[in-house]
């Protein structure tokens, strides 16, 4: 799986980093460096959602946020990779 999460500057005003940073650390605590691949892009073209942008395949995930990830991770990751 690869997910990519958009770098533009609204996303990144909006945590992408910080999103970035989880997703980093929940891959390697669940052992899934070998099942899920980071990569970064350009605006995905949801600006005007809340929370950052990430892409899975051909959908993007709109709302990511600090509060919502585990939850976003639990099901949208770990359900389907782990």
């Amino acid at each position: 799986m690869t997910i990519e999460a958009c770098m533009g500057s609204s996303c990144h005003a909006k945590g992408a980093g910080r999103i970035l940073e989880l997703l980093k650390k929940a891959i390697k605590e669940n052992g899934l460096e070998n099942k899920v691949t980071l990569a970064g892009t350009l605006c995905l073209g949801r600006c005007g959602e809340p929370g950052a942008n990430l892409k899975i395949g051909d959908e993007v995930i709109t709302g990511i946020t600090e509060a919502n990830f585990a939850e976003f991770f639990d099901t949208r990751v770990k359900k389907v990779v782990g």
